[in-house]
């Protein structure tokens, strides 16, 4: 282990306040020692904004100038207060409150509603799309799966803007939101869901905030009694401050003026949820007398990737624009960013899949690899392609570390032998920490090598991995720990939600990408249509997407591959181009050029010109086959539909699938799912069986013609497939393919 890795995993305890300030920069260090009256932190991306904050709480507590228990610090997400909790704790300010504002405010809301309401506070609902549905039912309006959503969330935008059912149509014009359905009906729908809540006595998750806002107000004993427990606030990434959550954060404050705010305008990315920079480009006018930092230093990406970010946000217009802060890399050069063009998205998947597994036989850890997309509707594509290489991967806002079952029985595991590990035979041979957490975990099915596959038993593998490598880190930073020593620290950890490093590649929006970083990024998906989205139209709007994207450039340390597809599905028409927020920033465009030419001129990279199924060789190189449009089996229809290509046909048009086939498929493809711990549509997707099932394919020329069955799966599975369809047992399959 390097001292870096040492230093940034299990760093020593500052021994003194002065200590808490040694390695900051200049502007971090004014941030750490600004503790008196309103402080505003201007922080570009990768600047070390949390640093600056968490050392400025640490240093005041450890000067004894904060009581640790007087100060709140609040945030958007559980993952960055529990951030912000580990740092703390590893700088020796224990006590302090950090938790995102409706944690803070629910808090606050069960403590104080006997007093302020009386009785049983009511249940708090999960998701409110149940309800949303059934006041939808109730007004006789039919709401589809994607209207559901839409009206929901302009439920949620109504009140988080402090906006009442009648005045929905109104707000929404005024600003600027295109609703899905008329305005009035939204309304209608937005009073009736709310009608449904006080009926079941339920409240839902922005009725916090206003709850506590509404209590605050009317009982000026219990907003005193809350002042007098707080009275230092801290706010992290303040641009994204819905008006509700500055109403709030007001009542918290009073008249004092004991205010840090953190954030950067140039990363709002939520103004569709009611979040607006305006609070936080306003904070001087509203406090003259603020202390006002910016933090320019970036310590995350190399000049190569700051250079693009900066180009982003030159191009911007607007007010954020205007306040924009130029980034300057405190890093070493690295490699270009790298703009690749495919034909299809299951090419730009393929392509993306191929380099990721290059980059983790060179020895990137798959951990540091990231995937970012602007759709969830995105992510499939991608962890097919990932499967079908060979690559593990993660979801990005998939359950909690520390909520795993299989982590929680390892903690039991390592629980019960730090107890009683005298007892234990496997433990005779042990004879370091890192040897007897292995040992242990022996048992709950850690093996030294992974399994093969990328599913389940692949994923639980990955949490176990990460327990062992935990332990050798906190070996080394602690020489004589014991097992009971790490079994406290993992309880700590899971207090904070300080998880450690799960090896596998990241998929995630650029919206859940917000706040986190890996050494590469694969942007994709960056054309038109898609950045900016479709429904992007007005200025504010484009200008969001662009700040959009320049959050995904700034998540890069080292590398950045950005790709974009000339169509959607093999064989559509090519007529999409790059983002024009590419424009003049990649090589060979300027600012307000289109696609360009000719392939590889003035040093773009294209990729391979479709997916892995065209693959032909003429002479020995490398060939593609030309795709002709795809069009419906039964009734000559185009398709675009991937799901209806695979098919080969229209959905409602009628199939002559073989019924006893289809299962006889579906079994096979569960066990092969189950021997190689992979799901099962890593095998074949179930439109691609009743594809299989529908033609009944008698040569592996025929089942190469399905959608959905590659080269790689054609060699791996076809004589399989082919025996099932010809109503024989399949062969036996060699293990390790």
């Amino acid at each position: 282990m390097t001292a870096a890795t040492h230093s940034t995993l299990f760093p020593q305890v500052p021994d003194s306040a002065d200590a808490v300030l040694e390695g900051l920069d200049p502007e971090q260090r004014e941030v750490a020692i600004a503790l008196h009256g309103p402080v505003c932190v201007l922080a570009g991306a990768g600047t070390g904004k949390t640093r600056a904050i968490t050392h400025r709480i640490a240093y005041g507590v450890r000067a004894g100038i904060l009581q640790p228990s007087s100060v709140l610090a609040v945030t958007f997400t559980n993952r960055a207060a529990a951030e912000m909790r580990g740092r703390l704790r590893q700088l020796g300010a224990h006590g302090v409150q950090a938790r995102t504002f409706h944690s803070a405010a629910l808090r606050q809301l069960q403590y104080f509603w006997p007093k302020a309401v009386g009785g049983s506070m009511p249940r708090l609902v999960d998701r409110k799309i149940q309800l949303v549905a059934d006041a939808a039912a109730a007004c006789r309006v039919r709401l589809d799966r994607g209207e559901l959503r839409d009206v929901t969330a302009e439920i949620e935008w109504s009140k988080v803007t402090q906006t009442v059912p009648a005045d929905y149509p109104l707000a929404a014009a005024k600003a600027g939101r295109e609703a899905p359905r008329d305005p009035a009906e939204i309304a209608h729908l937005y009073s009736v869901y709310e009608d449904l809540k006080r009926d079941r006595a339920v409240i839902d998750f922005e009725d916090v905030l206003l709850l506590t806002v509404a209590i605050l107000q009317d009982r000026h004993d219990i907003a005193e009694q809350v002042r007098a427990q707080y009275q230092h606030f801290v706010v992290d990434e303040y641009q994204d401050v819905s008006p509700l959550q500055q109403r709030l954060l007001e009542l918290w404050l009073g008249d004092r003026d004991n205010l840090c705010v953190v954030g950067d305008a140039s990363q709002t990315i939520y103004s569709f949820t009611g979040a607006t920079p305006d609070h936080l480009l306003d904070f001087r006018t509203r406090h003259p007398g603020a202390t006002v930092v910016k933090l320019v230093r970036d310590y995350r990406s190399t000049p190569q990737v700051v250079h693009l970010a900066n180009g982003l946000l030159a191009q911007a217009r607007g007010r954020a624009a205007d306040h924009r802060l130029e980034l300057v890399s405190q890093r070493p050069p690295g490699p270009e960013p790298v703009y690749t063009e495919y034909t299809d998205e299951p090419a730009e998947a393929e392509g993306a899949a191929r380099r990721i597994r290059d980059l983790i036989d060179s020895g990137v850890p798959a951990s540091e690899i990231a995937i970012l997309f602007r759709t969830n509707s995105q992510s499939e594509t991608y962890e097919q392609a990932l499967a079908d290489a060979g690559v593990p991967y993660q979801l990005r806002g998939a359950e909690r570390f520390f909520d795993r079952p299989e982590v929680r029985k390892a903690g039991i595991a390592l629980r019960g032998a730090a107890r009683f590990g005298g007892n234990d035979s496997l433990l005779d041979d042990a004879v370091d920490l890192p040897s007897q957490v292995r040992a242990v975990l022996s048992g709950e099915g850690w093996t030294p090598q992974p399994p093969a596959g990328s599913g389940a038993v692949r994923e639980r593998w990955e949490s176990l991995a990460a327990l062992v490598n935990l332990a050798h880190d906190f070996a080394a930073a602690h020489p004589g720990a014991t097992l009971g020593d790490l079994v406290a620290e993992l309880d700590e950890r899971a207090n904070a939600q300080h998880a450690p490093t799960v090896q596998g590649v990241t998929l995630a929006s650029l919206h859940s990408a917000k706040g986190l970083e890996w050494d590469v990024v694969f942007l994709v998906g960056v054309a038109e249509g898609m950045i900016p989205i479709t429904y992007a139209r007005t200025d504010e709007q484009i200008e969001e997407e662009r700040r959009l994207l320049y959050v995904g450039v700034t998540r890069a340390r080292e590398r950045l591959h950005v790709s974009w597809a000339l169509s959607r599905s093999p064989g559509g028409r090519p007529n999409r181009r790059p983002s024009r927020f590419l424009d003049g920033l990649r090589p060979g465009s300027t600012a307000t050029a289109g696609r360009t030419g000719a392939a590889g001129a003035a040093g773009i990279e294209r990729g391979l010109t479709g997916g892995a199924e065209a693959v032909g060789t003429v002479g020995g190189a490398p060939r593609r086959t030309q795709r002709t449009p795809a069009r419906c089996r039964v009734c000559g229809r185009t398709l675009t539909d991937a799901g209806e290509m695979k098919l080969m046909r229209c959905e409602d048009c009628p199939s002559n699938m073989d019924e006893g086939l289809y299962e006889r498929l579906r079994e096979w493809r569960a066990d092969q799912a189950r021997r190689s711990g992979q799901p099962a549509f890593c095998v074949f997707t179930d439109k691609t069986l009743m594809a299989i099932a529908e033609a009944a394919p008698d040569d592996e020329r025929e089942l190469a013609r399905i959608p959905g069955v590659g080269m790689r799966k054609l060699n791996r599975y076809g004589a399989d497939v082919l025996a099932i369809c010809a109503g024989q047992e399949p062969g036996e399959e060699e293990e390790g393919d």
